[in-house]
């Protein structure tokens, strides 16, 4: 190694024992300073794909954790140490001996776990060992994180197939974990490496243009900013204004999102304005009191202003938005918040906050890990993606789902019993099916009937991780049909049927009439099978009825009391027509059997003025 390496080498180490001897005692000091020697001797001789000595990773990692993350000994002496185990001849025992339980701890759950056999994927695995940790320490989570976020600063090293692997890695589960854990800043530096590295030409071309924006639209940005450190100053008020421009990745899923351009994405940057908190005032006081003096003097857009101090967005992010017209006649983004606010959005779940925030944070997580369905990936989506809306039950409880959750998503957010009977909702009073989407600050009332359950369409419309497990679960422990009817004749239990295999060795179940069956028989008679098709209480297949009548006063009531009160079958379609007094009725409901469909059919025979009763599809 040349000397100006490894006086490089020792001069980061350095900066990292700098930072920390300022807030741990110098016993801890001592600690950290070996596990640095401890692994540059157990790391001595490996390099990285770029050269460079294996222990400036472990270094670069500490120094995340100690300087941006701001966590304290046992995590910046774990980060030293994360590969240590993984990558040498070192054991957990010996590094337990050396450093104690703690330390000993937390490398082991960085190890990744060599197995023969992966159940899922190699990497699907090691999500769900990195979400496990949760139920243990989520200090490993920042860990974890700080070692991707420095080898994606460091990924140029790396062939265009492992950048993609790495990158996608990233974007799919680090980033929108760093997002969920509330250090925005991690987020976004992430996604935009990803970014980078996985589309570098339209990475390129939209910096350059955010570039040129920031350049046209600085003149306008600096005079508003200083309008309204002058407006704040006259009254009183200890701010400061910060421009945060907004990266390529942000612009470019706008674009995507909006279906537009780069023109056309509304706020390529928003403004902070900053407040110092005096003993006299909240947090919501200064707030409304800066927002009241600025809107004394710019016009604000109508509907702009979100208020995430008194409904934080899930990750603890806190503020208040408004837009305001600046002088040029374009609108302006401000968020306003205290320095709490933004050391906040920037430590996320290192800052001492309100308990209750990390355990939803911490349950969510570990439902994931422990998801035993195939929908391990889908939950991930689901849980880590999504921005947040807050929806209210109408007592006023706040309750958190993810962007486009539907009433379905509240009900089972609510409470699971509450999902599983789940039958109609109310949303701001107006009654509404339960795929309809939710927006933030809706009031939803949710339904329910003992005699309602999940069905297989509500995972198309659940989008939350919790509704989709609980749906998934309830759907698996239902008995299972072995065989599919034809998507033409829709054959009943009853019907007279034959059985055909497909080449997929599925037996498809024709009636004897059909015509899809009777091609099949001439084309290949040796996949004819005989079946057995049996009634059985728990499976209902909808039917479709034509009713032709001569109109008459009380002749729909007759109909309806015939198949809903005497029959108690639930209608799924009622529509009627009426022409010259011949009255049309279709109807749709769901039977267990061709002999129920038979004896509706009748019983609606009987009714006075009915001529004709005639199935018009055993389809939806």
């Amino acid at each position: 190694m040349a000397k100006t390496e490894e006086n490089a080498i020792k001069k980061s180490a350095e900066d990292i024992f700098n930072v920390m001897e300022k807030r741990v005692s110098a016993e801890d000091l001592l600690r950290i300073k070996k596990a640095y020697e401890f692994a540059a001797k157990a790391h001595e001789g490996q390099t990285r794909k770029s050269g460079e000595p294996y222990i400036t990773h472990p270094i670069a990692v500490a120094g995340i954790v100690a300087s941006e993350l701001e966590l304290d000994a046992n995590p910046v002496i774990a980060a030293f140490l994360h590969d240590v185990v993984e990558d040498t001849n070192t054991t957990i025992e010996h590094i337990c001996e050396i450093f104690g339980d703690d330390v000993a701890h937390l490398v082991d759950i960085l190890t990744k776990r060599r197995k023969e056999r992966y159940e899922n994927t190699k990497q699907v695995d090691n999500f769900k060992q990195i979400l496990e940790s949760v139920q243990y320490d989520i200090r490993a989570l920042l860990v974890k994180l700080s070692d991707r976020l420095h080898n994606m600063r460091t990924l140029s090293s790396m062939t265009p197939a492992k950048q993609m692997k790495i990158a996608g890695e990233t974007d799919f589960f680090y980033a929108p974990l760093a997002g969920r854990l509330g250090l925005y800043h991690v987020k976004s530096e992430l996604e935009n490496l990803s970014f980078k590295f996985r589309c570098p030409n339209e990475f390129e071309h939209i910096d350059a243009e955010l570039e040129d924006d920031k350049r046209k639209s600085q003149e306008a940005v600096d005079n508003f900013t200083e309008r309204i450190e002058t407006i704040l100053k006259d009254a009183g008020i200890t701010a400061r204004t910060q421009v945060r421009y907004r990266k390529p990745y942000s612009i470019w899923r706008n674009i995507v999102e909006a279906k537009t351009d780069f023109a056309h994405v509304d706020f390529k940057h928003y403004i902070r304005v900053i407040y110092s908190m005096t003993k006299q005032w909240s947090e919501k006081d200064v707030s409304l009191l800066i927002y009241s003096r600025l809107s004394s003097h710019f016009k604000e857009r109508p509907g702009s202003v979100v208020n995430y101090i008194d409904n934080p967005k899930d990750n603890g992010y806190q503020s208040f938005h408004v837009k305001f017209l600046n002088q040029y006649g374009k609108w302006e983004e401000l968020h306003i918040s205290s320095e709490r606010m933004i050391r906040n959005s920037q430590l996320g779940c290192v800052m001492e906050r309100d308990e209750s925030w990390m355990e939803r944070v911490k349950l969510k997580l570990r439902e994931i890990a422990n998801d035993e369905n195939l929908l391990f990936m889908d939950s991930v989506k689901s849980m880590l993606y999504n921005e947040d809306i807050v929806a209210f039950t109408p007592r006023g409880k706040g309750i958190i789902l993810p962007k486009d959750a539907t009433a379905l998503d509240f009900a089972y957010e609510v409470h699971s019993n509450i999902g599983d009977h789940a039958k109609y909702c109310r949303i701001n009073n107006v009654l509404s099916p339960l795929k309809t989407i939710l927006h933030r600050g809706d009031c939803v009332y949710i339904g329910t009937d003992e005699n309602s359950h999940p069905k297989d369409e509500w995972l198309s419309y659940a989008t939350s991780f919790r509704a989709k497990r609980k749906i998934d679960d309830y759907i698996k422990h239902q008995p299972k049909i072995e065989y599919k009817r034809c998507s033409e004749c829709q054959p009943l239990p009853g019907d007279e049927v034959i059985g055909y295999k497909d080449k997929d060795g599925m037996t498809i179940i024709h009636s004897k009439h059909c015509p899809v069956a009777i091609r099949c028989a001439s084309e290949n008679g040796d996949a004819i099978v005989d079946v057995k098709f049996d009634c059985k209480d728990c499976f209902l297949y909808p039917v479709t009825l034509e009713v032709l009548a001569i109109d008459r006063y009380h002749l729909i009531q007759d109909i309806l009391e015939c198949l809903v009160e005497h029959q108690h079958h639930s209608l799924r379609k009622f529509v009627t027509t009426c022409d010259e007094s011949i009255v049309t009725c279709i109807i749709g409901f769901s039977v267990h059997s061709l002999d129920e469909l038979t004896e509706a059919r009748n019983s609606i025979l009987q009714i006075e003025g009915v001529d004709s009763v005639n199935s018009v599809s055993h389809k939806e």
